[in-house]
């Protein structure tokens, strides 16, 4: 094997992408830190390390088997020999034993093939073969709906990757900056000992920015358990979103904030659950808003803050209830952002009574149906846009546009 590993690797992830594999610069990466992780001594290690680290389909092995020879050599493509898995493995394929079959002098290369689930061999019997591909990728493009609850926490640690930020705000305090308005006379005349008495150099302060509040309202109802579960993961995962006040909803307000605090995953959603009786219960938004407003947000919670709606729109009560706490809310809060996994579709249409009467008062509308679209959400979280100037969806297209067909006021 070359001396210059280094150089090899990039080399090889290079020929990857022109052969037309997704392989990116965060992948090359990836495949850079496994071989100082592994140190492979043979072909065969670090064959498994670059499938490990590159292949994310089992349709792209056959084109990485071809690359894989072209660069390292001495290999031959056994993408014509996945036939019976009980006949003798071709050469550089390692045998049932475990032990790889040479042919000539390979230099102690083997080469693992995997698929994505068990292959029938030639007496009809299962044989059950591994997948490498990344979990985490795979699951990534997945609906949140369609993952069970291992497969949701088996993305924790993706989800620590994402950042919860909010647009800064002007603080009461202040810092001292050479530019700022205010002259800092207590500190002026401290410096002054140094000079006789005379203020030669004054010292100016600047009022601080810090972020702004970010309070969350997640709908528990049947319809949205699984969003849910997986959006309340992200904040407590993510970075900043521990420190969001959390309230859920269903047929009553539930504050999950105390309950999401130092502790894992699984436990904080498990003791959520236990205290929000009415999971996977009815929807009342309007009630529950109603509640909130009264109880946290009118006495200072939701004063500029961020507000954060989890919810498909299901209203069972008085949509004319909901509208109003929404106008209401509004005039309290700097931005709402209106998380509904049913905008995932292109032809959507805010149809349902609920989310007719909030639509107007929506500053941005977010599917947030699976990881890959959780970008969308932590822009729309942090857009430091005044209020209702730039509503869009998920998709990037206006959300006015079913608004103007029910009468809404477009508000971009």
């Amino acid at each position: 094997m070359s001396g210059d590993l280094p150089a090899l690797v990039a080399r090889f992830a290079a020929a990857c992408h022109d052969a037309g594999l997704p392989v990116d610069p965060e992948r090359a990466e990836r495949l850079a830190r496994a071989v100082v992780t592994v140190a492979p001594r043979t072909t065969r290690r670090l064959y498994h390390c670059a499938l490990a680290t590159l292949v994310s389909d089992p349709a792209q092995i056959p084109v990485f088997d071809r690359v894989f020879g072209a660069v390292f050599g001495g290999l031959v493509d056994v993408a014509e020999s996945r036939g019976d898995p009980n006949g003798p493995p071709p050469a550089g394929r390692p045998s049932a034993s475990g032990t790889p079959s040479r042919s000539g002098d390979t230099g102690g290369a083997g080469v693992l093939h995997t698929a994505p689930g068990p292959v029938a061999a030639a007496g009809g019997t299962a044989v059950p073969v591994p997948a490498v591909a990344s979990a985490t990728e795979r699951l990534a493009g997945r609906d949140f709906d369609e993952l069970s609850g291992d497969e949701l926490l088996a993305l924790a640690a993706a989800m620590r990757r994402f950042r919860v930020a909010t647009p800064p705000r002007r603080s009461r305090r202040t810092r001292t900056a050479p530019n700022g308005r205010r002259v800092d006379l207590r500190s002026t005349l401290r410096v002054a000992r140094r000079t006789a008495g005379d203020p030669v150099a004054l010292i100016r302060r600047t009022p601080r920015r810090r972020p702004r509040r970010l309070v969350v309202l997640c709908d528990i109802s049947g319809s949205m358990e699984p969003h849910a579960r997986a959006l309340l993961q992200l904040l407590y995962c993510a970075g900043g979103g521990s420190g969001a006040e959390v309230f859920t909803f269903a047929t009553r307000l539930t504050r999950l904030t105390p309950a999401l605090t130092r502790r894992a995953p699984a436990d904080a959603l498990r003791r959520a659950a236990r205290l929000a009786p009415d999971w996977s219960g009815g929807t009342r938004i309007g009630e529950a808003l109603k509640q909130f407003l009264d109880s946290y947000g009118a006495r200072g919670m939701a004063r500029g803050a961020v507000v954060l709606i989890i919810s498909d729109g299901w209203e069972t009560g008085d949509p004319a209830l909901l509208g109003g706490q929404m106008a209401r809310l509004s005039r309290l809060a700097h931005r709402i952002v209106w998380a509904n996994p049913r905008t995932r579709q292109p032809e959507y249409r805010p149809l349902v009574g609920g989310m007719v009467a909030a639509w107007p008062y929506c500053d941005a509308v977010v599917s947030a149906h699976r990881l890959d679209a959780i970008d969308d959400l932590l822009a729309a979280l942090a857009d430091p846009k005044p209020k209702r100037t730039s509503r869009t969806t998920s998709g990037g297209r206006p959300a006015g546009g079913a608004g103007a067909t029910l009468g809404i006021a477009p508000c971009w």
